[in-house]
């Protein structure tokens, strides 16, 4: 019995020892998507290294503005794997947001990154709630230049203080970091949540939910 724990053990120590020693980062150059492939992976698989051509490491338009005119009074403009395959398995992505007068991004979530926001015009206010139980606020309001970090998989927003159009620049610690918008996840899944759930949640009469729901 002891020599097969000891057996166990010297293999457990092993493949530990080997997992330590592996490389966490790429193992090559690049691994361009290849979003014509039919093979599902976590991420994409690799493009063919010799059809690799410039244009896959290239995304233009971020310097146009986006279509403010809804709801929220914002657009994003993402630029992530999706848009640009050439940022396959390098961790990182990118979002342009405007914003119009008194617009916002509503509250959301970022389930696989952190994000990092520059301001490039105009007034934001900003903030993050901490996770149960505490649910503390950390807000901010920033000018033009300022930078705020949304740690990673926190509620956060930003709303446009000031009279004219505001932008800002986000980068993001994943190729593909999504998105949960609180609202639309709440009051807009498909199917709808129950109302009698979301009633005894929010804490208000069922009609209320139904409303919200309405909307969405």
């Amino acid at each position: 019995m002891a020599s097969h724990f000891l057996l166990v053990g010297l293999l457990l120590a092993t493949f530990t020892l080997v997992a330590l020693a592996s490389d966490p980062g790429p193992l090559q150059d690049f691994c361009v998507a290849d979003n014509s492939s039919k093979v599902l992976v976590n991420g994409f698989v690799c493009k063919d290294p010799k059809m690799v051509k410039a244009e896959d490491f290239l995304f233009r338009g971020l310097d146009k503005m986006g279509d403010t005119n809804n709801a929220v009074g914002s657009v994003v403009t993402p630029v992530n794997v999706n848009q640009l395959p050439g940022l396959n398995t390098f961790g990182i992505s990118m979002v342009r947001i405007d914003y119009a007068p008194w617009g916002q991004n509503a509250p959301h979530t970022h389930p696989r990154a952190t994000e990092i926001l520059v301001v490039i015009e105009g007034s934001l206010l900003v903030g993050f709630v901490t996770s149960n139980t505490d649910n503390k606020l950390f807000t901010q309001r920033l000018e033009k230049g300022d930078v705020f970090v949304f740690p990673e998989g926190l509620i956060h927003f930003q709303q446009n203080v000031g009279d004219g159009y505001a932008v800002a620049i986000a980068a993001l610690s994943s190729q593909n970091p999504g998105a949960i918008t609180i609202a639309n996840a709440v009051f807009g899944s498909n199917p709808d949540i129950s109302d009698d759930i979301l009633a005894k949640a929010f804490q208000v009469d069922k009609y209320v939910i139904d409303k919200i729901q309405s909307k969405f």
